[in-house]
């Protein structure tokens, strides 16, 4: 049995990664262009999010999962700079949202590295 916080942050990246497959086209107008095929590389940090989140909650899995996580989200800091500074990547959202999200990454990092 894992504590409530666990669980919650597993169901995060498992909802989040099924959002990148309901909304792709979202997540395509986020990508930098020095990225290569945006259509694919959605697709793959969403299949990515699916299953660390699923792989956080099994005990067996949950250290590698949670390091996967860390590395994750320091690679989607480059999504979360390129948002700032784009405004069409933006997605109309305010600036200090955009500003606050960096931030917010180096916090659920720490949140991951509680379970490796």
């Amino acid at each position: 049995m894992f504590p409530w916080h666990q669980y919650l942050f597993g169901l995060l990246f498992i909802v989040a990664g099924v959002m990148h497959f309901v909304k792709p086209k979202m997540y395509e107008r986020i990508i930098p262009p020095y990225l290569p095929s945006p259509k694919a590389m959605v697709q793959l940090s969403g299949f990515a999010e699916m299953i660390l989140g699923l792989a956080l909650l099994n005990a067996d899995s949950q250290s590698w999962a949670a390091w996967g996580i860390i590395i994750m989200l320091f690679v989607f800091l480059t999504v979360h700079v390129y948002m700032l500074q784009n405004e069409k990547a933006s997605l109309r959202l305010p600036r200090w949202i955009l500003v606050v999200r960096i931030p917010l990454q180096f916090l659920l990092m720490y949140w991951a590295y509680l379970y490796t």
